[in-house]
């Protein structure tokens, strides 16, 4: 049999890529000869006739994409594992297929980044010769050990724990994958307890920190106002950088009578579109209309001078805390859920995929909770 890739022109000016596996030829019911095919349509397309750089970008990564898919079913045939002969695929590569799974998530950034970065890591822990027939129970735990005792950051040091923790997830979302996919007969990676999420800190300001922060000047007035918009709004520093007038969306009066400000934008970090009220006061710091394509903070730059500034201005407010920009956002959480908003609201608010991620701040109002039970003076009984 002969698997090959071909394209097919379509009338949308791109090409379909499939896979043809050509079986050679059959006698059909009148004697005749005829090519007997399957195909396989990888639901990839290339441009035509590219003009721009990542019209050719683009093109070259969805042609390596689908090579790469052919290789393993090319591999799948010869190790005699392909399902056209049998459904046995136990002697694949690990490697390769969390490769192929990786090249899957290629529109994700941030999520196809760190299956790039936990690749680095199962290259050292394991080799291209190493297939499903090795994965077991021991080879799950014993990654794990590699994870905690040999993997290193670009600095030299040991993993942190939430790095792990992601890294490993990664592995063991390519192992349900392949149990999906058939190339294990059950799956174990569920048998073993996975690598938990560390507890981070996260640092905030209270109401009078902030109060005490916008009533001190700041060397640079558009940093103290994009960082109190950003303890108001909860918007990531990503997103505040890049913020442009179209996506300030003023809708005059709502039924109480009050204006309506709101903002509408896709966040950097998930690509989601969120649309997003602001307070009257939230709105005023952004300050008078401008050009609909003008950023709404100019000359703003994250850099280390930048941070700097930043902690110099709390300082200068009395405020002790490593603060970061990020902070802001950490601050707007706390302050909402100390404030009566329920968690489901605040973990819409800042875009959190999971309600689990906005929930490591409910322990914060948690703790602050037992700590005002000790606020009373005792009394003399």
């Amino acid at each position: 049999m002969k698997i090959t890739l071909k394209k097919k022109k379509l009338n949308t000016g791109k090409y379909s890529l499939f896979i043809e596996y050509y079986k050679g030829t059959i006698l059909d019911e009148n004697g005749k000869t005829k090519h007997n095919r399957e195909f396989e349509y990888l639901k990839e397309y290339l441009i035509i006739d590219p003009k721009s750089k990542k019209e050719k970008d683009s093109n070259k990564e969805t042609l390596e994409l689908a090579e790469k898919i052919l290789s393993i079913r090319q591999a799948d045939y010869y190790q005699g594992k392909f399902k056209i002969q049998n459904g046995n695929k136990s002697k694949h590569s690990f490697l390769q297929f969390y490769i192929l799974k990786k090249e899957e998530r290629y529109q994700s950034k941030n999520n196809y980044d760190n299956w790039e970065a936990a690749q680095k890591h199962i290259e050292k822990f394991c080799t291209p010769n190493t297939t499903f027939n090795d994965v077991n129970i021991d080879f799950i735990k014993d990654f794990q050990k590699f994870l905690h005792t040999e993997a290193k950051a670009k600095s030299g040091a040991l993993l942190a724990q939430n790095t792990k923790h992601t890294y490993y997830n990664k592995f063991k979302a390519c192992l349900n994958a392949a149990f999906e996919e058939g190339y294990l007969n059950e799956n174990i990676v569920s048998k073993v307890k996975s690598i938990p999420m560390g507890e981070t800190h996260r640092e905030y300001l209270s109401i009078d920190e902030l109060q005490a922060l916008s009533k001190t000047n700041c060397k640079i007035p558009v940093l103290k106002s994009a960082f109190i918009f950003s303890c108001l709004s909860g918007i990531r520093w990503s997103d505040i950088n890049k913020m442009t007038w179209s996506e300030i969306r003023d809708e005059g009066k709502g039924l109480d009578g009050k204006d309506v400000h709101r903002i509408v934008f896709s966040q950097q970090k998930t690509n989601g579109v969120e649309y997003l009220y602001l307070s009257k006061q939230a709105r005023g710091l952004l300050g008078d209309r401008k050009e609909e394509n003008e950023r709404v903070f100019i000359n703003l730059h994250y850099s280390a001078q930048m941070n700097l500034i930043l902690l110099r201005w709390c300082m200068y407010a009395g405020i002790t805390k490593h603060i970061t920009f990020h902070s802001a956002r950490h601050t707007n959480a706390v302050l909402l859920l100390e404030n009566g908003a329920d968690i489901y609201t605040v973990s819409k608010r800042l875009g959190h995929k999971e309600i689990r991620t906005t929930e490591i701040y409910a322990k914060i109002i948690d703790k602050k909770m037992k700590e005002a039970a000790t606020l009373i003076p005792e009394l003399d009984l």
